[in-house]
């Protein structure tokens, strides 16, 4: 697995909250800021992380990315992305997919 910083991400915040709810992963990538929510299951008897990612749950992301962005970098280009790391009984990472822009506004 690499790193988000080996990738020429800048982690900004980690677990950021607020009353529009958390993000994972504040970044920055080059002038744009990338708000990363990260999903991980131990197998597949709940689904795959990214099924985790519903539309209630898409809102909640875009309105605390919105807020950041608001009280942090008025203006800024941003995105939302997705991580989803599926994980064997040992622990050992068996599947790590990064989907870039992977939440946006009316979908």
């Amino acid at each position: 697995m690499q790193a988000l910083h080996t990738l020429g991400y800048e982690i900004v915040e980690r677990n950021w909250r607020s009353d529009a709810g958390e993000i994972d992963i504040v970044a920055r990538y080059g002038e744009k800021l990338v708000f990363v929510e990260v999903k991980a299951r131990t197998g597949t008897a709940f689904g795959e992380p990214e099924e985790a990612i519903t539309p209630e749950k898409q809102e909640r992301l875009l309105a605390a990315a919105a807020l950041y962005v608001a009280e942090n970098c008025e203006g800024c280009p941003w995105r939302i992305d997705v991580i989803a790391m599926r994980f064997a009984a040992s622990g050992r990472v068996e599947r790590l997919t990064h989907y870039e822009n992977a939440v946006q506004a009316g979908w």
